[in-house]
């Protein structure tokens, strides 16, 4: 299945990828990037937490308001995507013992 043209435009070469995990997630991408005047784009922790196919407000809850987005992206750097974990873990199950 091919991204329409709207995701195409907005992600450009990425838009396949988008659309999939898309999907795959049931969740719209939320913006890539948090946009300030002094030192450019960064990394939106929404974008990183759904990249990493986490819940939403896994960690950009607002009842976890304490954190600020680079203590946000720290955690969701420092975590482990679910579906690799589950891979890893089905992978030693199949080492004989």
């Amino acid at each position: 299945m091919a991204p329409d043209r709207a995701t195409l435009r907005q992600w450009g070469r990425y838009g396949s990828a988008i659309a999939r995990w898309q999907r795959i997630t049931g969740r719209q991408a939320p913006a890539p990037a948090l946009l300030n005047q002094t030192e450019g784009p960064r990394p939106a922790p929404a974008f990183v937490e759904w990249l990493m196919g986490l819940p939403q407000g896994w960690v950009t809850d607002p009842q976890h308001s304490e954190l600020t987005n680079s203590q946000q992206i720290t955690v969701l750097g420092n975590g482990v995507l679910p579906l690799q974990a589950a891979t890893a873990i089905d992978s030693l199950r199949l080492l004989p013992r």
